[in-house]
C-alpha cells in the first residue's frame, strides 16, 4: 500500500486540472452576468493609480464572486420565535393586533437620491481624471487661485459635470492654512466682500458654494450673513459641509431663502476603502431613509476605487445619482 501522503499528493495532481478548469469556468459565467464593459470601465478607472491597481483588479474578482454567490438570509433562531410567538398569539387573541404591532413603519420613498460633492478640487489634474471616467454626475468643489483651478474648472465644465466655489473659511486650528482666498473673522465687511468677489471671478462656472474648512468661521452669525449675502445676490445654492455642530451657515442661508442644504456624510475621513464603502453605504442608507443624501469625499485613489465598486456592483441601482442642483430642486 502507498503511503497516505503519496496517496494525497496523487490524488491533488489528479484534481487540480480540474479544479482549475471548474474555476475557469465559474470566472467565464461571472464576466458573461455582470457584462465584460463593466470590467472594462472599471479597470480603466483603476489603472490611473498605479497605488490601487492591485488592489482593484482582485476586489474586482472578489467582490463579483461574492455577489454572486450571496445566499438569502438564514432565519435566526430569536426571528423564528418572534414570527412563531406572533402567529400563535394571533390566533389567540387578534391577527390584527400582533400583525400591526410588529410590522415596520417605514415610509416608502419613491425615487431616493443621492449627491455626491468632490472637494478639495485644484491641486492635481490626474486624480480627477478616474472620477471623470466613472460617466455619473459628480460635482466638483474646486478652490480658488490653485495651481489647477481654472483648468481643471474649464475642463469639468466641458464634460458637463457641476461646479461648485469650495470657499475657504478660517477653522479653529490655527496651525491649519485653508489657502489662498480664506475669509477671516478679522476680515471687516468690504474686505470679505471683496475677497467672494475676487474668488468667484477666478473661474466663471461655478453655480454654488460650500465651505472649505471653516468651522471657526461658520460659528459666526454675522461673519456668515455678510457672505452669504454676496452669494445670494449671484444666485448661488450653499451647501454646509458642517465642520462645526456649532455651524449657523445653513440656518443662515434658509433664513436668506437660499437654496440651500447640509452635507448628511463625509465619505472618506479614513482613506482606506474598506472604511468609504462602508461610509457610501451609510449614504445610501441615509437616501433610502428620508428620500435623499448628500455626501463628500475627496480626489483620492481609494475614493475612485471606492465609488467605482459602489456604482458598478449593482450597490446604487435603486438610488438615482443626482447632482447637487437636483436634491435641491433646481431647473
Amino acid at each position: 500500500a502507498f503511503p497516505l501522503h503519496a496517496t494525497l499528493a496523487t490524488n491533488y495532481l489528479f484534481y487540480k486540472p480540474l479544479i482549475i478548469y471548474k474555476k475557469a469556468i465559474k470566472t467565464r459565467i461571472k464576466q458573461k452576468i455582470f457584462g465584460i464593459q463593466a470590467f472594462n470601465q472599471i479597470q480603466s478607472i483603476v489603472l490611473y493609480s498605479t497605488k490601487i491597481t492591485t488592489d482593484c483588479i482582485s476586489l474586482k474578482k472578489k467582490n463579483f464572486s461574492s455577489t454572486m454567490s450571496k445566499k438569502s438570509p438564514k432565519l435566526t433562531r430569536r426571528d423564528f420565535l418572534l414570527k412563531t410567538g406572533a402567529v400563535t398569539a394571533g390566533a389567540v387573541f387578534s391577527s390584527n393586533f400582533f400583525s400591526h404591532a410588529l410590522a415596520e413603519k417605514r415610509p416608502i420613498i419613491n425615487n431616493p437620491k443621492i449627491a455626491i460633492i468632490l472637494d478639495d478640487v485644484g491641486y492635481n489634474m490626474s486624480y480627477i481624471r478616474p472620477f471623470l471616467e466613472l460617466k455619473v454626475p459628480i460635482t466638483f468643489s474646486i478652490l480658488p487661485h490653485i495651481h489647477y483651478s481654472r483648468r481643471l474648472a474649464k475642463r469639468i465644465n466641458d464634460e458637463g459635470h457641476q461646479i461648485m466655489l469650495h470657499q475657504p473659511m478660517e477653522p479653529h486650528n490655527s496651525l491649519l492654512n485653508p489657502g489662498p482666498g480664506t475669509l477671516y473673522l478679522n476680515q471687516n465687511i468690504e474686505e470679505l466682500h471683496k475677497t467672494v468677489e475676487e474668488n468667484i471671478m477666478s473661474f466663471p462656472f461655478a453655480v454654488g458654494v460650500n465651505n472649505h474648512m471653516g468651522s471657526l468661521f461658520t460659528e459666526s452669525r454675522q461673519k456668515v450673513l455678510e457672505t452669504l449675502k454676496v452669494f445670494k445676490a449671484k444666485e448661488f445654492f450653499f451647501i454646509d459641509s458642517v465642520t462645526s455642530r456649532n455651524s449657523h451657515a445653513f440656518v443662515t442661508a434658509e433664513n436668506l431663502n437660499m437654496k440651500t442644504a447640509s452635507r448628511n456624510i463625509f465619505i472618506d475621513n479614513q482613506d482606506n476603502k474598506t472604511s468609504i464603502c462602508r461610509q457610501l453605504a451609510k449614504l445610501k442608507k441615509h437616501a433610502l431613509k428620508f428620500g435623499s443624501a448628500i455626501g463628500i469625499a475627496h480626489p483620492r485613489p481609494e475614493t475612485a476605487c471606492a465609488m467605482a465598486e459602489f456604482f458598478y456592483s449593482g450597490e446604487a441601482d435603486d438610488l438615482s445619482m443626482e447632482y447637487i442642483s437636483g436634491i435641491l430642486d433646481i431647473s
